[in-house]
């Protein structure tokens, strides 16, 4: 038998999706990443094409292994991680999608959300689910495809109607498809669609009711560690075990290692997503903050958090250079950051999708404040770099109220920790260390990781501790009374966005 030396994690991001070969050590081998189209047919309005995502993900497969020089006998397991909120309704007998997949960041449910709050409010279902009505979930995206695409709601009531993010969508194909596909999610995304019951972690019949969703549309929810089904329709992967699926958040939180009470992770990608490990019991958030399934290892209990989500961060970056064209790749933002002092007395809050945690505004729009003639370009670019570090202090200002801890450090990870002004500028409003550990793709690496504990691979947490090592470590040089300033601010600025939304503007 061919020794197995490798654990393939798929990444399905908001922008691309990647492939990343991983040994016994943690340590990446092989990644091949290929991004898909952004649609956005109105505003607030983001949508992908889950057709492309598949192909997307079966090109970075072979480029893996042909770059690594392997095939499926080397490769122990594969683990899924995923873009989390993002709804894809297909019918089973054809495989095709009735829609676009409705991304994460879309707006077109607000009235829907208002619509299921009702005279209770938005925090009609936040005992059950641990959140708030908001566009932001699953279960209003599909409520709008099924009222808005023809004959939707016919074929879902007739049973040929499939959902699932982004993991389940894979999961399905990976595993036959049409031809016995696997229809099944994990705790962790399923705790993200508004329609699963926290404490017993199944799906909440009453809510789907509400929401005019059939049940039968709905994946088999299992733990984030487990052999799901094997490899059947991308022969790349035939009879390989797909035996890890964690949203990327929780991922990126399990590959950090935080499996301790208190301990916190911040992911810097499209948006910013800090967790913090509560225990085996969900703890409700008075302070805006979401309450989520953090993992579930096998049998055993699942680990809670709570989370703050950010919308805009590095999706930002990406605005200014093809919306506004100041720079013409992501990495020179922080080189035109730099090349200021400060910011001029600009500030740029992003709520371009309205206001994620702890505000859960989806009446807020972008602004741009501060403004004089001495503003220049650069300042726009180093606003829009702070404005991830101090959305990213709210949070964590949210979650020291809720917990009562002080964060003594706090460990980051995403494609945005390779930016020292960004990193340094974030230890400095925070007052505590931020730290980045050796292997930055923790996201990708945390669903290696429970693919490969379901199957042997490796024998539990104590390898993921154990081989997660410190990469860089940023402390805060700036004084206190200047970080305070900077951030009320920032918290003047951020009320400039409210109210902007109402009945005849999108």
């Amino acid at each position: 038998m061919t020794e197995k030396k490798y654990v393939l994690a798929i990444d399905q991001g908001t922008t691309s999706s990647r492939s990343i070969l991983f040994n016994h050590a943690g340590e990446i081998v092989a990644q091949s990443q290929l991004e898909h189209k952004q649609i956005f047919p109105r505003a607030g309005w983001v949508e992908h094409d889950p057709i492309e995502i598949w192909k997307n993900v079966r090109a970075t497969v072979g480029n893996v292994l042909s770059d690594a020089e392997t095939n499926r006998h080397e490769i122990a397991a594969v683990g899924i991680t995923n873009q989390r909120e993002t709804a894809v309704v297909w019918d089973k007998n054809t495989g095709k999608p009735v829609y676009n997949a409705i991304v994460w960041q879309d707006t077109r449910t607000k009235d829907l959300c208002d619509r299921f709050a009702g005279d209770v409010g938005l925090d009609r279902y936040r005992d059950r689910v641990g959140l708030p009505l908001a566009t932001y979930f699953s279960g209003p995206k599909i409520a709008w495809i099924l009222e808005n695409v023809e004959g939707a709601r016919e074929r879902a009531e007739a049973g040929d109607l499939l959902f699932g993010t982004t993991d389940t969508w894979l999961l399905w194909n990976l595993t036959g498809g049409t031809k016995g596909g696997v229809h099944a999610t994990d705790v962790t995304n399923a705790s993200r669609t508004m329609l699963m019951d926290l404490h017993s972690l199944q799906w909440d019949p009453e809510i789907a009711a509400e929401m005019g969703i059939p049940l039968s549309m709905l994946p088999a929810i299992h733990s984030s560690s487990e052999v799901y089904g094997m490899g059947r329709k991308n022969g790349l992967l035939v009879d390989t075990p797909i035996a890890g699926i964690l949203g990327d958040q929780q991922a990126a939180t399990f590959g950090q290692a935080c499996f301790e009470v208190g301990q916190a992770k911040n992911t810097y990608g499209t948006g910013n997503f800090m967790l913090l490990n509560t225990g085996t019991t969900p703890v409700a958030s008075k302070n805006g903050l979401l309450t989520t399934v953090a993992y579930k290892i096998g049998e055993a209990p699942a680990v809670y958090a709570l989370e703050g989500s950010i919308a805009v961060t590095g999706s930002l970056v990406q605005w200014l250079r093809d919306n506004l064209g100041i720079i013409s790749s992501a990495p020179e933002v922080q080189a035109l950051a730099e090349s200021v002092a400060d910011n001029g007395g600009a500030y740029f809050v992003p709520a371009f999708s309205g206001l994620f945690a702890p505000h859960w505004r989806s009446d807020a729009r972008g602004v741009l404040v501060g403004l004089t003639r001495y503003v220049n370009k650069a300042h726009i670019a180093r606003a829009a770099e702070e404005s991830i570090a101090f959305q990213s202090r709210e949070v964590v200002d949210a979650m020291i109220a809720d917990s009562g801890d002080e964060l003594t450090e706090l460990k980051v990870d995403g494609g945005a920790v390779r930016d020292s002004f960004l990193m340094q500028f974030q230890a400095d409003i925070l007052g505590v260390d931020v730290v980045r550990p050796k292997v930055a793709e923790t996201t990708a690496l945390g669903a290696a990781y429970a693919a490969g504990i379901a199957v042997g691979f490796w024998s539990g947490e104590q390898d993921v501790i154990d081989n997660w090592a410190e990469g860089a470590r940023w402390s805060p040089q700036m004084p206190e009374a200047e970080r305070e300033r900077l951030f009320r601010q920032w918290q003047k600025a951020v009320t400039r966005t409210f109210d902007w939304v109402d009945e005849d503007i999108d």
